[in-house]
């Protein structure tokens, strides 16, 4: 089940409690000659997803209607008919309204929209295969009362690249409730706005890489439902704006996901989905990340040819990257990502060798602090794998030095797995670095 975000928002709108909303509705069931007795416990199943029965979906229909001076539909409260087919393609109108419910939900820290578990099989692959495929958006036009000007969009493009630039100094924990909060407060009022269709798709492909960050925020706090479903509202906002290597990009972020899940087969499609559908519009920066974490997927499955095969798509690709030629979602594909990618991919494969190699050359790069963490951590753990204890210590020392003040459930997650092997190598030299690990994660998010 999936948390009933409209209906949470509707509420929030009408100004009614969950109690007030089951007494409204016993209320009105005996005007229909109805014996109902529901309390706020019922109202708190419907917001995580379940249907309630009968003609109760009507009930709420006509109390919220009511109290809100407008007809609404059982699409509008989050209870369309039941096995209907799915469209297959979310319109644009409906789509607004149930991105910035979950918008408001989430900065209200609603525990069922939070703790929301991920979705996986069919519901994770229709996003991808509505972007993919067609109809396309023929007008993303809105007649509104806000007119939206370019001005606006310069503004969410420069909120974006600061909440970027946040995340990798802070960490996702300290950045996620700022940017969600710019979401709700400025960039909701300007998609409800009015614009004609070459600014609406401006405004989609900006709003869209908005709610990327917003979901890698959710990812980095381990709210993987909630990130799953940004990063789908980001890719339903690239297929508005028309532009094939912002899908693509949101896919990246899709396939990151899915090897952190463990779902391998899911990340190799999704990534050959973007590869194969955004065309000449793909970046080289973006193709060779794209590549390189097919080869981890495939290394994982236990496939060496396909992985050695991307890896060398990865390393082609890579080598075509010319700075100040990519858009502003791929600086993340520094000099040495694509490294400490295919080092993991060959450690995978049981190739130390190759493994070290790549990870040292990532090392030897410049790369933001964040970066920098992720690849000492790979570092360490091919010198522990090669009995080399000392310099696994001090590759480790220097990593959890630059993790100090992040706010990241991820990097944690880094910080634990080393802390684990250095303890298991029983050396003196890996000590000191367990020890200083030991001290950075007493420190509570």
């Amino acid at each position: 089940m999936e948390p009933n975000t409209l209906l949470d928002s509707l509420l929030d709108e009408a100004g009614i409690s969950h109690a007030g909303l089951a007494a409204h509705i016993n209320e009105a069931g005996r005007a229909r000659g109805m014996r109902l007795r529901y309390e706020h416990t019922a109202v708190a199943r419907w917001l995580k997803g379940q249907r309630p029965r009968g003609q109760v979906p009507d009930l709420i229909c006509e109390v919220l209607g009511g109290r809100l001076h407008r007809a609404l539909t059982l699409d509008d409260i989050g209870f369309g008919t039941p096995g209907s087919p799915r469209a297959p393609a979310t319109p644009l109108t409906g789509f607004v309204e149930r991105a910035t419910a979950l918008w408001r939900s989430d900065e209200q820290q609603r525990p069922h929209v939070v703790t929301a578990p991920a979705v996986t099989g069919t519901p994770a692959v229709i996003p991808v295969w509505e972007w993919e495929n067609p109809p396309e958006d023929s007008d993303v036009s809105r007649s509104g009362l806000t007119r939206v000007s370019m001005s606006d969009i310069d503004m969410l493009r420069a909120a974006r690249a600061h909440y970027e630039q946040l995340y990798r100094k802070a960490g996702g924990v300290a950045t996620r409730a700022r940017v969600v909060g710019f979401l709700n407060a400025e960039a909701a009022p300007l998609l409800r706005g009015g614009y004609p269709d070459a600014t609406g798709r401006q405004l989609h492909r900006a709003t869209g890489g908005l709610v990327a960050i917003a979901g890698i925020c959710a990812y980095d706090s381990d709210a993987h439902g909630l990130a799953q479903r940004y990063f789908h509202q980001a890719l339903r906002l690239a297929k508005a704006s028309g532009d094939r290597g912002l899908g693509a990009y949101v896919i990246a972020l899709l396939v990151n996901q899915s090897l952190f899940m463990k779902e391998y087969r899911q990340a190799v499609a999704f990534a050959e989905s973007a590869l194969r559908a955004s065309g000449s519009d793909i970046t080289p920066a973006l193709a060779a990340d794209l590549y390189a974490m097919q080869a981890k997927a495939y290394a994982r499955l236990g496939d060496g040819a396909g992985a050695l095969s991307c890896i060398r798509s990865a390393e082609t690709a890579a080598d075509r990257i010319r700075p100040g030629q990519e858009p502003d979602e791929t600086g993340y594909v520094q000099p040495g990502l694509v490294n400490v990618q295919v080092a993991e991919a060959l450690l995978s494969l049981g190739d130390l060798g190759g493994a070290r190699e790549n990870a040292a050359a990532a090392v030897g790069t410049p790369a933001h602090d964040r970066g920098r963490v992720h690849r000492l951590a790979m570092l360490t753990h091919i010198a522990l794998r090669q009995g080399d204890a000392d310099r696994a210590g001090a590759t480790a020392v220097e990593m959890t030095e630059r993790a100090r003040g992040m706010e990241s459930r991820r990097l944690r997650d880094r910080l634990r797995a080393v802390r684990e092997h250095l303890a298991e190598s029983g050396s003196a030299a890996t000590a000191e670095a367990a020890e200083l690990i030991d001290g950075a994660l007493r420190v509570p998010l």
